[in-house]
């Protein structure tokens, strides 16, 4: 296969469906199927980093052989979180652009420069200029509130 610049979402989606369709493959890809076949990948990248301690970003360190690994790895969590996304009727490319505005939002950079509190740790004032006491941002537009409100762990190191 030629090398190209860049792959969207929608390519891969597309080339999964194919793949799955072909090899009458579908009836297995069920939700829980491949969210669990998702978790099993996760589990082999994250044995690959086992007992590596801190690691240097673009991995200076490693033989290519070890970063060709990894990427095969990577590739499989990206395909099976396309897979599943596709057969839930998730668009993924709108879901995750969606999120980054939200953590745009509770993480406002003159409230977290540098820092890796969780969003509800913050102070923030409100869009009427009010200081918030509990650390929870306060925002008066219910939809804006919707986003902020949303209590699973989204502190920076778990977006």
């Amino acid at each position: 296969m030629a090398e190209r610049e860049g792959v969207n979402l929608e390519e891969l989606k597309k080339k999964m469906a194919e793949l799955a369709r072909e090899r009458d493959w579908d009836h297995f890809h069920s939700p829980r199927n491949l969210l669990l076949a998702l978790v099993g990948e996760v589990g082999e990248v994250s044995a690959i980093f086992q007992w590596k301690g801190e690691v240097q970003r673009g991995l200076p360190d490693w033989k290519d052989e070890d970063k060709q690994h990894l990427g095969e790895e990577l590739s499989d969590v990206l395909l099976y979180l396309v897979r599943l996304s596709d057969v839930c009727g998730i668009d993924l490319g709108k879901a995750a652009l969606a999120k980054l505005e939200m953590n745009a939002l509770k993480y406002q950079v003159k409230l977290c420069k540098g820092s890796s509190k969780k969003y509800t740790q913050l102070k923030a004032e409100d869009k009427d200029g009010n200081t918030s006491t509990d650390g929870a941002q306060h925002i008066s537009d219910p939809h804006d509130a919707y986003h902020i409100s949303d209590q699973r762990d989204s502190s920076p190191a778990s977006l």
